[in-house]
């Protein structure tokens, strides 16, 4: 290693070559987007003509997931309005299997940070972890549900479809997921998370869902669609006897929407924010290139990054850093703010507990620049790519090391917002 890596932890070494400078892209995406999403709402379930299907006065149970989906208060609000309309009595029902630290309150305190509150949707949130065992699946373990849920005359299933950050199908992250992993609760997710290392995601998926749609009384999905930037793109009703051939449609459209990261390759990786809100492992796994693996890219993945480094906590995930063992180092800052048990449960419960390990964490920005800048190989500092982003669903903006700059002048998707200057240290030695 450069003798500079003998000082690691320490002051900066005077003898670090300078850092990379840095300059400032905006990426061209496509922009599909839902100017009005109650009316949309409206329009999708009066397509689903759902008035056949409810009597005046049933109970409907309306699903509300830990992600922080973009207007999800509205579309709940605007669902909740329509069945209203049809005379149903709907309440909302948290369906996000172990997060909140498995706990009742703490899911429904995770709901209202997403401004998802009963004073604003119209409606009751009735939170609770306990669950009825509907019946055993093929494979021979207990389907787990919702007993809020279950006990209700119909239920809604409302979620986003997009990839998932560690399983790869055709049918990923969305409205049949939600009924195993978020109505299932820590029980249901647990279980279904064993089952998985033993068969396959797709096939518990399917097994699961099938005996869910089955047995406990779901009235209809609507499935939500997200753009690059992070905007409500699609809002698609889906009968029940279409969840698995609209999903899979719908997992095509999300994934060819899906932002990006600019370049394949990079030395280092800063990434001011993680947390739940922003993706089932902190930071989806499918923009940074750790999907399959947790410490570097798959042989056929891209981007592929050296090192990834994560700054701070969102504040909306209330402490629960999972994905902080997917990478390399962090702020120590994180570690004092991190939820130890909630993080624990969370990746335990998926069954990846490496997802929970604690990285080389240092207290400021620079004595992690000097630590990974020295361990990149033969390439100079001040030659390093680096990428820094403020969080995986916030890529459309993004600082470049100088190494990219040519490439960058030659790509008509990207537009050179500045000319390239120091990384911003402050007095602090942070970013």
């Amino acid at each position: 290693l450069p003798a500079s890596a003998c000082s690691v932890g320490n002051a900066p070494d005077s003898t670090l070559p300078a850092y990379p400078r840095v300059f400032r892209i905006r990426q061209h995406w496509d922009r599909p987007r839902i100017e009005n999403v109650a009316e949309a709402v409206e329009s999708e379930l009066e397509g689903l003509n759902l008035s056949t299907q409810i009597n005046p006065g049933p109970c409907v149970a309306v699903t509300a997931g830990s992600r922080g989906i973009a207007t999800i208060a509205e579309i709940l609000r605007a669902v909740v309005a329509h069945l209203k309309r049809l005379g149903a009595a709907p309440m909302i029902v948290p369906a996000m299997g172990s997060h909140g630290g498995a706990t009742a309150e703490g899911q429904k305190q995770l709901l209202a940070r997403y401004g998802i509150t009963e004073t604003f949707c119209g409606c009751p949130i009735r939170s609770s972890m306990d669950t009825v065992v509907v019946c055993h699946a093929n494979e021979g373990f207990p389907v787990h549900f919702d007993r809020t849920a279950y006990e209700a005359d119909h239920v809604l299933v409302c979620g986003r479809i997009k990839p998932h950050t560690r399983f790869f199908c055709d049918i990923e992250s969305g409205l049949m997921k939600m009924m195993l992993i978020g109505l299932g609760k820590h029980a249901g997710a647990l279980v279904y998370h064993q089952a998985i290392q033993d068969y396959s995601f797709g096939q518990i998926l399917r097994s699961v869902a099938r005996k869910v749609l089955e047995k406990c009384n779901i009235l209809a999905g609507l499935a939500i669609v997200e753009n690059a930037y992070d905007e409500t793109a699609l809002i698609a009703g889906v009968a029940t006897s279409e969840f698995e051939a609209r999903e899979a449609e719908l997992l095509q459209t999300a994934r060819e929407w899906m932002p990006r990261l600019p370049f394949d390759q990079a030395d280092l990786l800063l990434i001011d924010q993680f947390g739940k809100d922003i993706s089932g492992t902190g930071f989806d796994t499918n923009i940074v290139g750790r999907k399959y693996l947790d410490h570097a890219a798959r042989d056929d993945e891209t981007p592929d990054i050296r090192y990834i480094v994560l700054r701070g906590l969102s504040a909306a995930t209330a402490g629960n850093a999972t994905g902080l063992g997917l990478v390399e180092f962090c702020r120590s800052r994180i570690l004092r703010e991190m939820d130890l048990h909630a993080t624990r449960t969370n990746c335990l419960t998926g069954s990846h507990a490496t997802a929970a390990m604690v990285p080389l964490d240092y207290e400021t920005d620079r004595e992690i620049l000097d630590v990974v800048l020295s361990v990149i190989g033969l390439t100079s500092a001040a030659e390093s790519r680096l990428l820094w982003i403020e969080n995986t669903l916030k890529i459309a903006e993004i600082e470049c090391s100088e190494a990219y700059l040519e490439q960058a002048r030659q790509r008509s998707d990207l537009e050179i917002l500045t000319q390239p200057r120091k990384l911003p240290l402050g007095n602090d030695g942070n970013l």
